[in-house]
């Protein structure tokens, strides 16, 4: 029996059941550790003891990006919400609006301009707490704006990918961001610009099939999965038994498919320095 319910009176009782955040600990899908959520944020949410690299939110990411976390956020334009009057076990404006209040964003993919080490660079983070990061119009013009925005401002443009591929509400329209987004890759491939994706975990099906591996440099998350179907479903169409550690990132490092893999706290201080060698003056003149 509860003793606070049978002894204790209801209004002592009501002060007693203070409300407690649900993410005070946090269990590391891992190790099985538990760390207390303020010591998580704190060492930017990776996980002490294990090292491993928990989802970090859109917003907790700029902040650690950016110079003194100082950075402006670029506009990007209105797409219709439903083209397609969607409906599944509820409407798909509903999840909208429930994602946009859970996440204070519009979409999965936030554009922002600042200065990593005093180097001038756009950026873009993708969401996978907003509908599992999912490709649609309005992320796809995000990342368009993003990429024409470093092209008028002639500045790096870095983006961090994390989704599950496209999103099927909005059918062909979601999967016609796959070819827009890669035109406007080459938009920045023709002004000569460093464009620098890193890849988080995880990052799969058409995200993967496009711009996300279109970059003139490859970084990945430790232990980010990354690839294009699901390893269950790759297993059952060539009816082989995968390697272990495949669509891991230090396993796609080691076959190429990544040029590097950084631990997050490595990660501004690696991309100041690749934005630093890759936008010198006389770089273009020299190669």
């Amino acid at each position: 029996m509860n003793w606070i319910a049978n002894v204790v009176p209801p209004k002592i009782r009501s002060f007693l059941r203070r409300e407690t955040p649900e993410n005070l600990w946090v269990k590391c899908p891992e190790s099985g550790e538990l760390v207390f959520h303020k010591d998580l944020e704190a060492n930017l949410f990776v996980v002490p003891g294990s090292g491993y690299h928990m989802r970090m939110p859109a917003k907790a990411r700029l902040g650690a990006l950016y110079d003194d976390a100082h950075y402006e956020v670029i506009a990007t334009p209105e797409v219709p919400l439903d083209p397609l009057k969607f409906k599944d076990v509820k409407r798909y404006t509903d999840r909208l609006k429930e994602n946009r209040l859970k996440t204070s964003t519009p979409d999965c993919v936030t554009v922002t301009a600042g200065k990593i080490e005093t180097i001038p660079v756009i950026a873009a983070v993708q969401d996978f707490d907003f509908l599992g990061g999912s490709l649609g119009m309005a992320a796809g013009e995000a990342i368009v704006t993003g990429m024409l925005t470093a092209v008028q401002r002639k500045l790096p443009f870095i983006i961090f990918t994390a989704s599950g591929g496209a999103r099927m509400q909005e059918g062909m329209f979601s999967l016609m961001q796959m070819p827009r987004t890669t035109v406007a890759v080459q938009r920045l491939r023709a002004a000569k610009l460093p464009y620098i994706v890193v890849l988080t975990n995880p990052t799969t099906g058409g995200v993967t099939a496009s711009y996300a591996m279109l970059g003139d440099i490859h970084i990945a998350e430790p232990g980010a999965v990354i690839g294009f179907a699901g390893a269950r479903v790759i297993e059952q169409t060539i009816r082989e038994t995968l390697p272990d550690g495949f669509q891991k990132a230090e396993y796609l490092e080691a076959h190429g498919m990544v040029d590097m893999v950084v631990k997050r706290h490595d990660l501004r201080a690696t991309l100041a320095r690749l934005c630093g060698l890759l936008t010198q003056p006389h770089a273009a003149e020299a190669a």
